[in-house]
């Protein structure tokens, strides 16, 4: 529109004609918007508000007397404060570029004071505080002016050829060098074991390597020679399993003919055996009942004989009391006592050669008693005591001297 003017966002549009600005400034000022000019009596100027830089190059001197050739860089601009674009548009709106020429100046000045109450290791050392103090000394000057500084920076410091840093700096690149040579040993024999440690990688793999291949070879080796002896080892298994079932085939015929024989001889010949074991055992018993016969034959003979012979035994002991002194107490009676007694003793002397004859084997034995009876007969009998003959009778006594 006609008439309306607006400032760019780095600048600072200035009104000079008509009513005068703040403070009785010749201008009004004007920021962040636009504002209507009357043309012919108004007359509108713009100053930067954009950052501005200044080089400072400067030979100081320092407290020791060491001459110094320092290079600065200065960042600055003008104040966004009204006062502060008043103060820098009257100074530098016809000529804005001053502004740098006049703020390297201020700053060199303020630099050579302020290095000039240093030591060279002092501005080496503390670069930081130079420039915090440079800053500090040239606030108020600069605030005059209407510039503000957002940075001093100290680019670099030489002393010509002095050789003054140089040397001060020796112990330190004497203990750099010696910390380099000593990494760089370091580095050599860390880069030695490295490679001595991959020789050895590289022998031990060349080593397990040719174990592998050793191994291969050997496995490839039996799996030939196994191979090679498959066949014999198949044909003498086969061989074995032909002598095994001949085996098997000879232990069969050889049972078969067991059983044949066991057949054949010895179940006739066990039949024999039993035969004639019950022909013997039928005989046995056959002639067991003949000689039982036959005993029983002796003891009816022997029974005959005996009596036979009573009367015989009788007198026999009759004529033993022949020749003895015999007294008779009772008469008559005792005599007949004493025959009766006579036969009762051979009547005893039967019946116990036929107790005897029927507990024995069948065959009377001869003895050595009286008459050819059996020894056994010998001694007192009944009726009779051992030693004074005919025991004496119940009615009367009977003595034998």
């Amino acid at each position: 529109m006609f008439g309306y003017r607006v400032p760019a966002p780095d600048e600072a549009m200035l009104i000079s004609g008509g009513r005068r600005g703040l403070g009785g400034a010749p201008f009004r000022v004007v920021t962040g918007h636009g504002k209507f000019v009357l043309p012919i009596f108004r007359k509108t100027r713009f100053l930067t508000l954009s950052m501005c830089e200044a080089e400072v190059t400067e030979t100081c001197v320092t407290r020791q007397g060491i001459a110094l050739h320092v290079r600065a860089v200065i960042a600055f601009k003008v104040g966004n404060d009204t006062e502060s674009i008043i103060n820098a548009g009257q100074r530098f709106l016809s000529d804005q570029d001053q502004m740098s020429v006049l703020t390297g100046r201020i700053f060199a000045g303020h630099l050579r004071s302020i290095i000039g109450s240093m030591t060279v290791e002092e501005i080496v050392t503390e670069r930081q505080k130079l420039a915090a103090e440079v800053l500090d000394t040239s606030k108020t000057e600069m605030a005059k002016i209407g510039l503000i500084v957002d940075s001093l920076q100290i680019q670099s410091i030489d002393d010509g050829d002095v050789g003054y840093i140089d040397a001060m700096s020796a112990p330190h690149k004497a203990a750099i060098q010696r910390q380099a040579q000593i990494a760089q040993a370091q580095a050599t024999q860390a880069s030695v074991e490295a490679e001595q440690v991959a020789a050895r990688n590289q022998a031990e793999y060349a080593r397990q390597t040719a174990v592998v291949k050793a191994e291969y070879s050997a496995e490839v080796d039996r799996a030939q020679a196994q191979a090679a002896q498959a066949g014999p080892l198949a044909q003498a298994h086969a061989q074995q399993e032909v002598l095994a079932a001949q085996t098997e085939l000879a232990q069969r015929a050889a049972q078969l003919r067991q059983q044949q024989l066991v057949a054949e001889i010895v179940k006739p010949a066990e039949a024999e055996a039993e035969r004639i074991r019950v022909l013997a055992v039928a005989e046995a018993e056959r002639m067991k009942i003949q000689a039982a016969a036959a005993a029983s034959y002796d003891r009816v003979a022997l029974d005959r004989m005996l009596i036979d012979q009573l009367p015989q035994i009788v007198k026999e002991a009759a004529g033993g009391l022949a020749g003895a002194n015999v007294n008779v107490l009772n008469g008559a009676d005792g005599l007949g006592e004493i025959a009766a007694g006579l036969v009762g003793q051979g009547l005893t002397i039967l019946d116990s050669v036929r107790q005897n004859l029927s507990g024995s084997d069948h065959r009377p034995e001869k003895g050595n008693g009286p008459l050819g009876l059996p020894g056994h007969l010998t001694g007192p009998e009944k009726g009779m005591d051992k030693k004074d003959g005919p025991r004496k009778p119940a009615d009367g006594p009977v003595v034998i001297d």
